[in-house]
């Protein structure tokens, strides 16, 4: 049997570089989009009753928390995004699933945090109606959390063929 051929590790690490830039891209577009065509408070229903793109201009943490508090969100959002940074610098061991992770956490910190120190306040527009209105940054924390976290806790390599 012929053994699998492995993606060298540069070609892996463009792959990353070219998410990170296209879950930015499409996050700061698509905020770009929101303030352009909808006013601030309007409502447009895209697939009702369960998705509805509201402009809301958050100048708090995820739901509204600490609002006002500006450079402690920067500061928040630095942080992030240099330990994402650091990690995927230096954890050279690291799976893929963690590394990509890193990086889809690293674009959706980046992304709400040009957004806090260009207006103060974070453009969110996702809204299901059940949950607070949230944006595609925020989406990207989340997932690339999620990823790094089953990594961490043993989800990466669990699945193994029968022989």
């Amino acid at each position: 049997m012929v053994p699998a051929l492995k993606k060298p590790p540069v070609r892996r690490g463009f792959f990353r570089l070219w998410l990170f830039a296209g879950v930015l891209a499409a996050d700061q577009l698509s905020k770009l989009a929101v303030r352009h065509f909808l006013p601030p408070g309007e409502s447009c229903p895209v697939l009702p009753p369960w998705l509805f793109l509201t402009h809301v201009a958050n100048p708090g943490a995820a739901f509204g928390l600490i609002p006002y508090r500006t450079w402690v969100l920067v500061g928040a959002g630095g942080a992030v995004l240099l330990a994402a940074g650091a990690l995927l610098l230096f954890w050279r061991q690291a799976p893929g699933r963690a590394r990509t992770g890193l990086a889809v956490l690293a674009a959706g910190a980046l992304g709400n945090l040009v957004d806090r120190l260009v207006a103060g306040r974070v453009v969110d527009f996702i809204d299901l109606r059940v949950w607070p209105v949230f944006n595609l940054a925020d989406v990207a924390v989340v997932v690339g959390l999620g990823l790094v976290a089953w990594v961490w806790l043993g989800g990466e390599g669990t699945c193994r063929r029968r022989k």
